[in-house]
């Protein structure tokens, strides 16, 4: 049976065959598609090597739930919602823009698998698909032009926003869902006209309107739409094909792979340079990242796959606080400058010129203020990474002797005296001396041995006001009947901060200090009361006896029964407890605390609204607590005003150096009286039965 309408293969005007046109604007669009491509590939094949071609399985598994099925998009309900709806419509209606483009050469041409029923069950959704994301796009629109999110906002010296480039693809979408709409609607109309067999459109699609709306168009007039539409969405996807890699929205293309390569182990930090082991350090003659090839092709990559939708940002306590910091523009900035030093035109490019990012990207300050809480990585929907980031660049103003003065004597310390106050080593076992007489802590060496090792870390071992963690911990361990010891003087610093920071021989030194000290004690297991020596221990050496955090301990031996606990005094009080970022975010240990708490009868608990994996940050990772960061105010006065907002006045964390900033905030906020501070251990301890 003929159709009613000339096909666009078939169709002529002014005496010239359209499938001229058929061939000449796919022609066109992939050239210019692999042409712009290969300018794009330049940056990530001349980046620094990074090994991210192994454990495919996790990484399929990674590429399912938060690339295909968009597991992070609903964290910001709206949003999420109308991209789920572009997203998922996009999906489908892949298949029939692919099909279109074919159908513009071969009239009759149906891809394999589509020409019986199964076919018709796909047009149904796919009538759907389009209607859906015409609806999405005039709400993302609508969000953009009027709601217009803060998140969304560009500070002035960060220049214009890109609001103007997300309504013009929105349109392209839009005409996109449109024409393909009409191009079916015109045909189907048409041959019910003529009493013949028409393909059959899902009641209620923006089709089935069109349809209905052209229900008494003539033929001829029918036959205009048909051709029209076709070619206009035949230009429309191919100037959109092309238009992709020129901004934002190349992540479209580029958020598989960045989702596929993106990291699977939290907490570590990836080494200086990958291929490099750590004992060939001293052979390198330059540390981190000063120039834009620095960078690692993963992080080109991440670059190029912002979104620019301001999640991380506006989940950033760097940002929250007015700190010069935007994680969100840390890639724009980048990708803004590869796209600078490789364009799209072939006179004047100059590739791997190397411009020093300090100073000309980005600025001192905008990289110190990083707390390396981990809450942007957590947050972005397309696995985008900051910290390796920041610490690189950081590695490369340490080996330029670009440091903050308030971080030079901390440093200095580490390096002479293994701990950043510069105290004697043999101070460090003093906080056992006011432990109550049967507790005893052994101080492991020569002569004496221990099944568990109670790693400190240097802020417990020398904080007076930390010091009473780690008595709370000693008498925990103690109540437990476990056979364990220090390391007294042997201990250095756990280096955590110190790498982080981005002096990564000091941080070797320590290392390689403690883990001898560790493994010459004999013990078959660690436990610390400080999440930063946990993560430092966990992911950061290696070959050690397992660690485990006190918060752990406790819940696992009050299950046992080895740890009683006696019910809280009917003082009124209202818990609420805070996540240590690493504790949280970095090693995912949210419910052994809750449940050490919980176990403690008549204990009432709230959670604050930022809690568990959105956990807000004190400020004190990364050296923090030493560095002097121009801020508007203290991220802890902030999560003090979020524990009472929630109704708590006594907040629970596990972490000596979040207990130091809350305390702190605490004062300034001038809620002495109301709010109090208090560890985990410390809690723990003053509820256990004798």
């Amino acid at each position: 049976m003929e159709p009613v309408l000339i096909a666009p293969a078939n169709y002529s005007f002014l005496g010239i065959p359209t499938l001229l046109f058929s061939f000449l604007i796919p022609i066109a669009g992939m050239a210019l598609f692999t042409y712009i491509m290969a300018i794009r590939i330049a940056p990530l094949v001349l980046a620094a090597p990074d090994f991210r071609f192994n454990r495919f399985g996790e990484r399929i598994v990674k590429v399912l739930r938060i690339w295909l099925l968009q597991w992070r998009q609903p964290r910001y309900k709206t949003a999420g919602i109308v991209h789920i709806m572009i997203f998922a419509g996009f999906l489908v209606l892949s298949i029939r823009s692919t099909s279109l483009v074919i159908i513009g050469i071969s009239e009759g041409f149906v891809l394999p698998g589509l020409g019986g029923p199964l076919g018709v069950v796909y047009n149904l959704f796919k009538d759907y698909a389009a209607t859906m994301v015409l609806v999405a796009c005039c709400i993302a629109a609508y969000r953009r032009i009027v709601v217009k999110p803060e998140r969304y906002a560009v500070p002035p010296k960060y220049g214009k926003d890109h609001t103007s480039e997300a309504v013009f693809v929105l349109g392209m979408i839009s005409t996109l869902m449109i024409s393909e709409s009409l191009f079916e609607a015109s045909a189907a109309v048409a041959q019910a006209r003529e009493g013949l067999h028409a393909e059959f459109i899902a009641p209620l699609s923006l089709a089935w309107i069109f349809k209905v709306m052209l229900t008494w168009t003539s033929i001829s007039i029918l036959q205009g739409i048909h051709v029209i539409m076709y070619y206009i969405h035949d230009l429309v996807f191919f100037c959109f094909l092309c238009f992709l890699p020129m901004g934002k929205h190349f992540h479209v293309i580029t958020s598989f792979f960045n989702v596929f390569f993106m990291r699977i182990d939290r907490g570590n930090i990836k080494p200086v340079k990958h291929g490099v082991p750590d004992d060939k350090l001293d052979d390198l003659e330059s540390f981190g990242v000063k120039k834009l090839e620095d960078f690692t092709w993963k992080h080109i990559l991440d670059f190029y796959s912002c979104a620019d939708c301001g999640r991380c940002s506006d989940n950033c306590p760097a940002n929250a606080v007015k700190r010069p910091l935007s994680p969100r523009f840390i890639s724009i900035k980048a990708r803004d400058l590869v796209f600078k030093n490789y364009p799209l035109y072939p006179y004047g490019a100059h590739f791997n010129k190397g411009d020093d990012l300090i100073g000309n990207i980005f600025e001192e300050d905008e990289i110190w203020s990083c707390t390396t809480c981990g809450a942007c990585e957590q947050e972005c929907p397309l696995g985008i990474e900051y910290i390796d980031k920041i610490v690189d660049l950081r590695r490369g103003m340490v080996d330029e002797g670009m440091v903050p003065q308030s971080l030079q004597k901390p440093l200095s310390a580490l390096e002479k005296r293994g701990n950043p106050w510069g105290k004697m080593e043999k101070k460090r076992a003093d906080w056992t001396k006011e432990l109550p007489e049967g507790c005893d802590v052994k101080v492991l060496g020569k002569k004496e041995t221990a099944e568990t090792l109670y790693f400190l870390d240097s802020i417990t071992s020398y904080d007076d006001r930390m010091q009473d963690i780690g008595r709370a911990t000693a008498k925990v361990l103690n109540a437990a009947g476990e056979d364990f010891g220090i390391l007294g003087k042997a201990e250095k610093d756990s280096g955590n901060e110190v790498r982080r920071f981005g002096e990564e021989m000091l941080f070797q030194d320590l290392k390689d200090q403690n883990t001898d000290a560790i493994l010459n004690s004999g013990v078959s297991k660690i436990v610390t009361s400080d999440p930063h020596a946990y993560n430092a221990l966990k992911n950061d050496y290696a070959g050690l006896p397992p660690v485990e955090h006190i918060s752990q301990y406790i819940a696992r031996k009050v299950k046992s029964g080895a740890i009683q606990l006696k019910a809280s005094e009917g003082n009124g009080n209202v818990y609420t407890y805070h996540d240590p970022c690493y504790l949280g975010r970095h090693n995912s240990v949210y419910d052994d605390p809750r449940e050490a708490i919980d176990a403690i009868p008549g204990v009432k608990r709230v959670e604050m609204e930022k809690c568990r994996d959105r956990s807000f940050c004190c400020g004190g990772g990364g050296l923090m607590l030493f560095y002097e960061p121009e801020e508007e105010q203290r991220m802890g006065v902030l999560r003090v005003e979020m524990a009472a907002k929630a109704g708590a006045n006594v907040i629970v964390t596990a972490c000596p150096f979040c207990l130091v900033n809350i305390e702190d905030a605490i004062k300034v906020a001038g809620m002495e009286g109301s709010m109090e501070a208090i560890d985990l251990a410390e809690l723990v301890e003053g509820h256990i039965e004798a």
